[in-house]
């Protein structure tokens, strides 16, 4: 994945030292450098000592991050010294950008406190803070109000911003595929096409029939055709399926890699069943898991939301994510449960996955035209679960996410398959059912829910709910 780059701004009062802002400007360069973060920063030949304090130098910086505008997904405050409030704030009002800001204050040394070493950061960060929030910008504080950035834990902090930057640009301008229909059955994953456009979330419709007649025009000698067979092959064990199941399952990845490239999508909601079972004569479920593990997720019942949901995940924690029912209780305990579905899941989350069949819809259109469901369980792992939602009683994109983990407790059953534990599992629940939140969640084997919650909470301005 390539580098994310901040713009950063190094803030600057003319009566405290300069030697603080120029020692900030070295330590950041290496620093950013080592966590291979981009920067564009002005030189120390652009104003006095590459620091912002005039109107004039805040000019000149945002003029220089206009001209970077395509490449900056975020900003960095840096304040060395008390700061300038007015020329960080007019910066990035003039920039233009709407992007996360992170501000960040050195701490004073208790034997620095003289005039010419004091740094006073502590209470500047106070006033350019108040200065952002008058000016309608919003931003990330780091969690102690000072802090050294030679700090691991800074590092992680400074690491974690940059995700909720890839987060809230990434969900700017998502473009999601929606093939066929939602089942009759599943009210649950309606969802406003229009709610989501006026966040800058794109949905891209096609008709399950288009899709399935397309693969009919592959001939069985096709180049692509054995390639693509080669690729399930070495993606998992293929266990009992046939080559001409498995011919078929190509054939139909085939029509969706091309659709998706076509329409430039990100992630993708599919009718998953019963058509394509009884039309086709199998399941969809290698496809999507193959999708979801190459970073373009890929959603079951045409669960819209739910894909948006495994993309913001996605760029949370750079991994893939899965989307699951909240399905079983587990025995007595309160706070697990079995987390389900068919077998679409990326194979990071299924070390021992095998190319099966569906039982339970198989009840209802054939096993035999369910080859392609993935079987297989997921081992322990940390867990960060959440659902995106479009509200239309209130005009709002909702979401709830939280953390857990996954454990190894027994779980005899089929399918793709996990069991969770999440603390107060009981007031969750309660919470998704009083909200109307869906039955399906995501799960992502990391700890980023405050990640998203700050990307989609603070910036894009969505209602959230972060479980405790």
């Amino acid at each position: 994945m390539s580098n994310l780059t901040l713009g950063v701004i190094f803030g600057n009062r003319d009566f405290f030292p300069d030697q603080l802002v120029e020692d900030a400007r070295k330590e950041f360069k290496l620093l950013l450098n080592e966590l291979n973060i981009d920067a564009v920063m002005l030189s120390d030949t652009d104003t006095k000592l590459g620091g912002v304090e005039t109107f004039q130098e805040a000019q000149k910086c945002a003029e220089l991050f206009r001209e970077n505008k395509e490449r900056i997904q975020g900003i960095l405050v840096v304040l060395p010294n008390f700061g300038d409030e007015k020329g960080v704030s007019d910066t990035i009002r003039l920039s233009g950008l709407n992007v996360p800001v992170m501000v960040m204050a050195y701490p004073d040394d208790m034997d620095k406190m003289d005039v010419a070493r004091r740094r006073d950061a502590f209470c500047g960060k106070i006033s350019v803070c108040n200065n952002l929030y008058q000016y309608g910008i919003p931003f990330t504080l780091t969690e102690k109000h000072v802090i050294s950035p030679q700090k691991d834990s800074f590092k992680q902090e400074l690491l974690d911003f940059t995700s909720v930057c890839r987060v809230v640009n990434g969900l700017k301008k998502v473009r999601i595929g929606a093939i066929g229909a939602r089942p009759g059955a599943f009210n649950t994953v309606r969802y406003s096409e229009k709610i989501l456009e006026r966040h800058g979330i794109s949905v891209v419709t096609a008709d399950l029939s288009e899709i399935l007649g397309q693969t009919e025009k592959i001939a069985s000698g096709d180049s692509r055709l054995k390639e693509t067979v080669q690729k399930i092959k070495e993606y998992t064990n293929t266990g009992l399926t046939t080559p001409e199941s498995l011919e078929h399952i190509a054939r139909l990845d085939i029509v969706l890699s091309d659709f998706m490239k076509e329409h430039a999508l990100d992630a993708t909601a599919i009718q998953c069943w019963t058509s394509i079972q009884q039309n086709y004569g199998c399941n969809v479920c290698t496809s999507m898991s193959m999708m979801s593990e190459n970073m373009l997720p890929s959603a079951c019942e045409v669960d819209v939301t739910g894909t948006l949901t495994m993309y913001a995940m996605q760029l949370a924690s750079q991994s893939p994510s899965a989307l699951v029912d909240w399905n079983n209780n587990y025995a007595d305990d309160e706070e697990k449960c079995v987390l389900f579905h068919c077998g679409n899941w990326a194979k990071s989350f299924l070390p021992d996955a095998t190319i099966s069949t569906a039982p339970i819809l198989g009840t209802v259109v054939g096993e035999e035209n369910t080859a392609g469901a993935l079987e297989g369980r997921t081992p322990a792992s940390p867990l960060t679960f959440g659902r995106l939602s479009t509200d239309d009683n209130k005009g709002i994109i909702k979401a709830y996410f939280g953390e857990g983990e996954l454990t190894d407790d027994e779980l005899n059953t089929f399918g793709t398959r996990a069991v969770a534990r999440v603390p107060n599992l009981q007031e969750l629940m309660h919470y998704v059912c009083k909200n109307g939140f869906e039955h399906h969640v995501v799960m992502n084997a990391s700890k980023t829910s405050k990640i998203l919650n700050e990307a989609v909470g603070n910036y894009l301005g969505w209602e959230v709910h972060l479980h405790k």
